[in-house]
């Protein structure tokens, strides 16, 4: 018989001297392939004692003001026999009371990697603040530089080849003014046609954002994770930064220019903090305090401009035009500011620089129980406003929740997920997860009075699909081969199953596009251009879900250059620039790992040979789905009692041996007082 201690922060919980807790494991489980998992234990109570009504803050005294806050956990941890066990987080249900008088305590213990949900919660993309580091001007100068820079030299933005509304070709003899034809042909009038810059939008690495949710959340991806710059399957992956349907502003609001202000004065917050400067764009509100808040903007010029606060990188309140000195308060935003992330945007609607002088705007914030203003802050030099359009990632961002940007990340490349004893986030792909675990044979633990054998296969088929399959050339792809573009349907063989009657469907939430290699209208041959064109079945411009591609800087000799439309009648040269890709590279000998789940034609090589082998269902989904479909497969369940030194070392990636045939763990539920452990095992075929 094991003792178990159970800690509250560094403090020790009391226990009943009969009370049993039980921990599941499962990592990844086979009746639910794409979900991560983690530790937890059933709900089990602890006595009201003496230790524990401190440690809980008498909780079932609701009188008690700045009591035990019950709605969010508290780290943990459980020590067997003094020996480190598990860390994770301790929830607190309830409290159970014998005559009016509190008699226990009601709480679950929770694995680390619960809590990254919990970190996340339902903040979307555009929350995370440090994104704003990456801002930039929207002009035609800027796209055509983006457009032309290397991938390669680590640009967290650049410019693919992708439209929102116009279709491009190519054709070298026909040439009418303002067309999509980016052919580059010399001289003025019918040839000043190509790709207009305005059709075009910026994008971001996805490693820029995992980097903003580790600075937003205080979170760690290790750096021998599956998110690495070594790693070209991840670090090369790039997210268009389309956050609506067509231009990136209304075509009305292309005459105003949008600034972020960006130079709040690092500092402190007070205590007890209800406020703190998240970046030099961002103010953090924090969910402990309801807060008062008077912002102050004091200006000489008489230039009218809006004000424009954001939360969460959404549109919380936006005042009239008017120029000069202005304040706002309560009364403007209707209410005490609630809990989030605050920027503020100036908006003009003329190429005149506005000018706020040093510290002359002003954020002053209080909780409602302080009568004084606590936390101000203030610019820390002279702000001006841009002549330009400012491209403000936080508000070109697809919406798209933070957790389930991560989760379509982890269904696309098969990743589980789990925290390292130095408190860091491990992500890797589930066949190196099980690559590396030990063995354990239990057969002289086992408890052989009763075990079950039962069948494997809960669902006769698993599909594999992106959500967004709705622009034009997927549209029509889905029409001619009944299946979407890049999808895939798996049984074993292709074989029929009558016995299960549900369909699994894999379904990250992403659109996938497929790309167009242009052609040259006027003699069939090919040229070096791929392009996206974003826009639904019936070429109007479409909203979709995030798109998530490859971009291939093309340049040199034997590329075809492409006609670039700095205005709707002057055009540019352009000779180095980003195509979209599915694949890492054009070329399957370069690099063929893709996007599709299925054996797609790459679009520039037009074949599908060398790619086949490195769609993502080959390469992170056949091995572990293929073993579900075998027919030798089967779910093996045992009873053992595990020494303690099996119970503290046992990790879900090892194997378990009985009876000299070998298996991997779907589950395990160990009772941690006497090492009794119910598992679920997958035999290894």
């Amino acid at each position: 018989m094991q003792k178990l201690q159970l800690y509250l922060g560094t403090d020790r919980i009391d226990l009943f001297g009969d009370e049993t807790v039980s921990v599941t494991q499962t990592i990844q489980n086979v009746r639910d392939i794409s979900k991560v998992f983690t530790d937890f234990s059933k709900t089990f109570s602890v006595p009201a004692s003496k230790t524990n009504n401190l440690l809980f803050k008498h909780y079932y005294n609701f009188d008690i003001v700045g009591g035990f806050d019950a709605l969010n956990k508290v780290a943990g941890k459980i020590e067997l026999n003094s020996i480190p066990f598990k860390d994770g987080f301790i929830r607190l249900e309830g409290v159970d009371l014998k005559k009016n008088k509190a008699y226990a305590y009601r709480i679950t213990f929770f694995g680390n990697t619960v809590n990254l949900k919990d970190l996340i919660g339902e903040d979307m993309l555009s929350a995370l603040s440090s994104l704003s580091t990456h801002n930039l001007i929207y002009s035609p100068q800027i796209v055509k530089d983006k457009l032309e820079l290397q991938e390669t030299f680590g640009s967290s933005i650049i410019c693919p080849l992708i439209t929102h509304t116009d279709r491009l070709f190519y054709n070298s003899t026909t040439h009418i003014a303002g067309s999509g034809n980016v052919y580059y042909h010399t001289g003025g009038g019918s040839n000043e046609h190509g790709v207009l810059w305005s059709q075009l939008k910026y994008a971001i690495r996805i490693d820029s954002i995992i980097s903003a949710i580790e600075t937003q959340y205080g979170i760690t991806f290790d750096s021998t994770s599956f998110f690495n710059s070594s790693n070209d399957r991840y670090y090369h992956l790039f997210m268009w930064l389309h956050r609506k349907s067509g231009d990136v502003q209304p075509a009305v609001q292309l005459t105003q220019y949008s600034s972020e202000v960006n130079k709040w004065l690092p500092r402190t917050p007070s205590s007890p903090a209800f406020a703190e400067q998240q970046s030099v764009t961002t103010m953090r509100l924090f969910a402990n305090a309801t807060v008062r808040g008077n912002l102050n903007l004091t200006t000489a010029s008489g230039v009218a401009y809006q004000v424009i606060v954001y939360r969460n990188g959404s549109s919380y309140f936006e005042s009239t035009f008017a120029s000069g000195n202005r304040s706002f308060t309560n009364a403007d935003w209707g209410e005490d500011l609630p809990q989030g992330f605050y920027t503020v945007t100036i908006v003009t609607l003329v190429i005149t620089q506005i000018t706020f002088p040093s510290t002359d705007i002003e954020w002053d914030l209080a909780g409602v129980t302080y009568v004084s203003w606590a936390e101000v802050f203030t610019t820390n030099a002279d702000f001006n406003t841009s002549t330009d359009i400012e491209f403000i990632i936080t508000q070109q961002i697809p919406e798209q929740k933070v957790i389930d940007f991560l989760n379509g990340l982890f269904n696309l490349f098969n990743l589980t997920v789990y925290a390292l004893p130095n408190g860091n986030i491990q992500v890797e792909t589930i066949d190196d997860y099980y690559s590396t675990g030990t063995s354990y044979d239990i057969t002289q633990y086992l408890e052989i009075s009763k075990s079950a054998v039962d069948v494997a296969l809960p669902y006769k088929q698993v599909n594999f699909e992106y959500e967004g399959l709705g622009t034009f050339l997927a549209k029509q792809y889905e029409q001619l081969n009944n299946v979407g573009w890049g999808s895939l349907r798996f049984t074993l063989d292709d074989a029929t199953y009558s016995a299960p009657t549900e369909i699994y469907t894999v379904k990250p939430p992403f659109e996938h596009v497929q790309f167009e290699r242009l052609f040259d209208q006027a003699t069939t041959s090919s040229t070096t251009i791929q392009y996206g064109y974003f826009v639904n079945e019936n070429q109007q411009p479409y909203f979709g879900k995030p798109l998530l591609f490859y971009p291939v800087t093309l340049s040199g000799g034997g590329i075809n250059s492409i006609s670039f439309l700095t205005a709707p009648t002057s055009h540019v040269e352009v000779t180095d620039y980003n195509v979209p890709s599915n694949s890492v590279a054009l070329l399957s000998q370069i690099n063929p790992d893709n996007l599709n789940f299925g054996a797609e034609i790459n679009e520039y090589e037009l074949t599908s040979a060398g790619f086949s082998d490195a769609s993502l269902f080959r390469k992170e989904y056949t091995d572990y789905v293929s073993a579900v479909f075998n027919t030798q497969r089967r779910i093996t369940k045992v009873k053992a009692f595990l020494p303690l030194r099996i119970v503290i070392a046992l990790e879900l990636r090892d194997r378990i041996i009985v009876r000299n045939q070998t298996y991997i763990i779907n589950s395990v539920t160990t009772n941690l007082q006497t090492g009794e452990s119910d598992f679920e095992l997958l035999n290894v075929v």
